[in-house]
């Protein structure tokens, strides 16, 4: 057995089956080791973006990491816009990021590179000097750090920085699972200091782990006790949502949106989340998002247990075991005529099927969010950290985690372009994915951006940098050449008819929506 072969065995003993590889010469040996070791499933990704957008997407709905192949430090570079959004969601991911052998990094060889320093950008935990005897160990030591959850925005992405030397030289054999540390739990002081501060003119926000259902159940049993309000963050990572399932707020996007959602709030409690801040500097606009004289106190930190905090608060009002809101079936009516973001949202939310996971990007996806609280209930899976090019490979992740439920990705045209590689990987795999592609040939955000910061008009000059018509990009026949089949509609109607046919027909799917 060599060093890459009792990583793999390790790792599959553990409970880490699934590599999104682009590999190179440096990770021959890895990919050697995913050949001896049957249990882990090797799946190829053209470009290491969709690697990392995918570990990002199976990570989150399975709660533990799967690993990356990438190819020493233009790999890793290639992949670091999603490890961006998979560290602010605080998801489990593992790269293997393939180096030369130690004693070769003098020569400096073309592709050699400071890796660490690109790695530390996205990494809570870098090991970047493993032997064959180590690697084993060294591969239990990262998995434990993707399982230990970190306060601020540090992540749980571990980085294994492997001299190719350590995978082709002899090794004695697989590592034991490590021992992974415990969710902390708040103290009782805290928890009674909190109770007593809840009024009606009291909002809790959630994020971290107080996204979990009990969790949510927990909060809205205490706003039925003190009349406080409820509300997520702008961009969870994951929310399970739908008919029957607790219902609450969520924070809008917009600076001077948040001061407004949040005017009349004397105290904002953070249950595993941060204190709002507006997403970019904007002249004559504050940066932290909190009304003048509202105070802001913590229940839990997102290290920490928030579950446990927000259940011990209503255990400690009284009301542990009473009713909640929950959100109410209904199906929105369809929309007819020239198809718009409305109308899009409308047919998600009327036509969603049982279990759906729902893979956001930039565009207009995130419209559906409110006419999905009455939809059957699914999983949604927000742009964590901002960065575009994340549904299609998240949808990859998902599907591969939830082999037995639909997956659908809302993105922008512009998006789309950053990882359309994606759809290789889907009709590859032939996983249950459908990409509704928002096409209004521009970055139509940015035109909003543009006057936000402002500029009271745009040029004609500058607006030849938001256009994406010179020349137009036909999304269906990009598809159709990676394996997947596609149709172009330009009508609510149409749309209502392609979704309702996609999911029902297995495999992958492209609706492009003529905006």
């Amino acid at each position: 057995m060599n060093g890459a072969e009792s990583l793999m065995r390790s790792f599959v003993a553990a409970g880490v089956d699934v590599c999104f590889a682009n590999p190179g010469t440096s990770e021959m040996h890895l990919v050697q080791a995913i050949d001896a070791v049957p249990e882990m499933r090797g799946v190829l990704a053209l470009f290491e973006g969709v690697c990392t957008g995918a570990a990002d997407g199976y990570g989150r709905m399975t709660g533990r990491p799967a690993t990356t192949a990438l190819h020493l430090g233009p790999g890793l570079g290639n992949g670091i816009a999603n490890l961006h959004n998979a560290r602010r969601a605080a998801t489990p991911i593992i790269n293997l990021v393939g180096n030369h052998a130690l004693y070769h990094l003098d020569l400096d060889a073309p592709l050699t590179s400071d890796i660490d320093t690109l790695a530390k950008n996205v990494s809570s935990w870098i090991k970047s000097d493993s032997t064959a005897e180590s690697l084993a160990q060294d591969g239990m030591q990262a998995l434990a750090s993707s399982l230990t959850a970190r306060s601020g925005s540090a992540g749980q992405i571990s980085t294994m920085i492997i001299p190719v030397d350590a995978c082709w030289s002899p090794a004695e054999g697989a590592a034991d699972m490590p021992v992974v540390p415990e969710r902390t739990k708040v103290d009782e002081a805290l928890v009674r200091k909190v109770a007593e501060s809840l009024d009606p003119g009291s909002l809790i926000l959630l994020d971290s782990d107080g996204l979990s259902i009990p969790a949510r159940i927990a909060a809205n049993r205490i706003a039925a006790k003190t009349g406080c309000r409820i509300s997520i963050g702008c961009f969870p990572s994951r929310v399970d949502g739908g008919a029957g399932l607790p219902d609450c707020e969520r924070l809008p996007y917009f600076p001077e949106h948040v001061l407004g959602f949040l005017k009349g709030v004397k105290t904002l409690v953070l249950a595993g989340a941060q204190t709002p801040a507006s997403f970019f500097a904007y002249p004559d606009t504050p940066g932290v998002l909190v009304p003048e004289g509202c105070e802001v106190s913590r229940l839990s930190g997102n290290h920490e247990n928030t579950t446990y905090a927000l259940q011990a608060v209503a255990e400690y009002l009284g009301c542990i075991d009473g009713a909640y809101q929950a959100s109410e079936a209904g199906t929105p009516e369809l929309r007819t005529g020239k198809l718009s973001t409305g109308g899009i949202s409308a047919a998600v939310g009327a036509l969603l099927p049982e279990g759906a996971i729902v893979c956001t990007d930039s565009g207009g996806g995130g419209a559906a969010f409110g006419p999905t609280r009455s939809s059957p209930q699914h999983t949604w899976l927000n742009l964590t950290g901002g960065s575009i090019g994340q549904a299609g490979p998240v949808a990859i992740g998902a599907a591969i985690a939830c082999p037995d439920r639909p997956v659908l990705a809302l993105i922008g045209d512009g998006a789309c372009m950053y990882t359309n590689q994606a759809f290789w990987t889907q009709a590859r795999e032939g996983l249950d994915v459908t990409t509704v592609v928002f096409n209004n040939a521009k970055y139509g955000i940015l035109e909003t951006e543009y006057l936000r910061l402002g500029v009271n008009e745009i040029g004609e000059r500058a607006a030849d940098l938001f256009d994406l018509s010179r020349p137009s990009i036909d999304f269906v026949k990009v598809a159709e050449s990676m394996g997947v089949p596609g149709r172009a509609v330009s009508t609510a109607e149409d749309f209502s008819s392609a979704l309702a046919a996609a999911f029902v027909e297995p495999g992958p799917h492209l609706i492009e929506a003529m905006l």
